[in-house]
């Protein structure tokens, strides 16, 4: 990063901006970068489907190269991590036993995993396709920074186990962000510019399909004769705006070279209504829509993950998923791995020299901010003090065992938000310390129009695994997110509006 550089992004005047902006735009509705418009009350398909591009950032967001190659490394471990944990059903239990009373969510997964447990499991392959973010911390530092004196570090937001989203929209904004910079889009009078080799490439989609086309090989021939072929299922949610990120994995596996056959199925209505068991327990899928009977080899869930998904129908078909011989990606115990408790857990002493050795344990450890159960332990007691005082509460967030985005509650509001709420349900949350993240500069790019200046970026790597009975069988890093919001934000979640996908320039 030369002298001229510092001041980047580089300045445009307004005819230049608005040119790059329409670019942008161009790009994205020829690649899919896409959500779509969901409108209920039209009559379908006699109703004009409409999409618009998903938020993006005009330039590249500077971001230092060490800590993401360091995040890279890490990747592997936590999946190690992470498999392990999957298979400890005591450790688990131990761990959300607490939220059983409190949590409908945990209260479902875990109901419906004694369920299976009672009838027995009829496949122990599991898969996973894991995604750990994470912030730099770095207070009081603006980048770029040089190498010598840079007084930052990688730390954890979260670990998510389940339904990792954005993997698609994240390739397609860094190949956007690479074209700008071939094309020369970026360059400027005062010389500032952006470097094409600076900018990583993006193996996510081929890496995704090839973990779900390794789950697929690993659950072995087609075992019934009522189905045609075996094949990939992805569990939907209905009325989904974000097919342009989901849809692509399947096409993706179609194009392997040995294709693997993908269809959908929405939760819970397609499952209970389009699927069979048979005596044996393959997962049979006959849709209307579909002239054969596919023998569901790997189950994908995209769906799943709210509470108002487990009324009595949901449970029923997260139940029949669960007991067939497919293989989950996850399974329940993989999926309750993503809860906000298990990575709060993670964090006591000694609890990952359980699962890793020490020398691993100790490098994960170093990513790691500082979390606290709001139970009725000692440590618990220690973090609602820091959560109910109106001062301390400013350098946390309270975070439920929720995914999707817009569920944390940060500094200011935990005070109000704890008074407001029923004291036997503070421990359904965990008090995380926030990271303060180096300032940097970009235009973001909305559906709500241009917005410059200040902002704050989370680096997501992911990661694929195939494990059997606790033998780890596939442990690849997949691939990266980067996404970036205005620094007053809180919240990060693109597909809600509040941030926007991005691609790291590394420094």
């Amino acid at each position: 990063m030369t002298e001229n550089e510092k001041s980047y992004p580089p300045e445009f005047t307004d005819e230049r901006g608005l040119a790059l902006a329409s670019n942008i735009i161009d790009y994205q509705l020829n690649h899919g970068s896409l959500l779509k418009h969901i409108d209920l009350a039209a009559p379908f398909p006699e109703g004009p489907t409409t999409c618009s591009p998903v938020g993006v950032t005009v330039f590249p967001t500077l971001f230092p190269r060490e800590q993401f190659e360091r995040a890279h490394e890490l990747q592997p471990i936590y999946n190690e991590l992470y498999c392990a944990v999957a298979e400890d059903e005591e450790w688990i239990f131990d761990t959300i036993q607490p939220l059983l009373p409190i949590d409908p969510l945990a209260a479902a997964l875990w109901e419906i995993y004694t369920q299976v447990k009672q009838m027995g499991h009829a496949q122990d392959i599991s898969a996973g396709i894991f995604r750990s973010d994470y912030m730099i911390q770095g207070p009081g530092v603006d980048f770029p920074v040089s190498h010598t004196g840079c007084n930052v570090s990688l730390k954890q937001v979260e670990f998510n186990t389940f339904s990792c989203a954005g993997g698609t929209h994240a390739s397609k904004a860094g190949d956007m962000h690479r074209y700008l910079a071939r094309t020369g889009a970026y360059r400027s009078d005062g010389n500032v510019s952006v470097s094409y080799e600076a900018l990583p490439r993006n193996p996510i989609l081929p890496s995704l399909a090839a973990c779900l086309g390794d789950a697929h090989e690993a659950y072995g021939p087609k075992r019934s004769d009522q189905a045609s072929e075996k094949g990939v299922l992805f569990v939907v949610q209905p009325n989904n705006f974000n097919v342009a990120d989901e849809r692509p994995i399947e096409y993706a596996l179609w194009d392997l070279d040995t294709p693997v056959p993908a269809c959908r199925a929405e939760f819970p209505s397609d499952i209970l209504d389009y699927t069979t068991l048979t005596e044996s327990r393959e997962l049979l899928f006959h849709p209307p829509w579909l002239p054969k009977t596919i023998e569901v080899s790997v189950v994908y869930m995209r769906a799943g993950y709210e509470v108002h998904e487990y009324d009595a129908a949901g449970k029923e078909a997260r139940l029949r998923l669960e007991l067939s011989a497919a293989v989950k990606c996850p399974s329940l115990l993989g999926h309750i791995c993503t809860f906000k408790k298990v990575q709060c857990a993670l964090i006591a002493s000694g609890a990952l020299e359980r699962f890793v050795s020490p020398v691993e344990a100790e490098m994960l450890r170093s990513t790691f901010m500082a979390m606290y159960p709001l139970d009725e332990s000692e440590l618990g007691m220690h973090a609602r003090r820091l959560a109910t005082d109106p001062v301390l509460a400013r350098d946390y967030i309270l975070k439920p065992s929720l995914e999707g985005g817009g569920h944390n509650v940060f500094g200011d509001d935990i005070p109000d938000f704890l008074a407001s709420t029923p004291e036997e349900k503070w421990a359904a949350y965990i008090l995380m310390q926030r990271i303060v993240p180096p300032s940097a500069a970009n235009v973001l790019l909305s559906p709500r129009g241009l917005d410059s200046g200040p902002v704050v970026s989370e680096l997501g790597v992911f990661g694929t695994c195939l494990w059997k009975r606790g033998r780890v069988l596939r442990n690849s890093v997949a691939g990266w997110s980067f996404k970036t919001k205005d620094e007053e934000v809180n919240e990060m979640s693109v597909v809600k509006g509040y941030g926007c996908f991005d691609t790291p320039l590394l420094f």
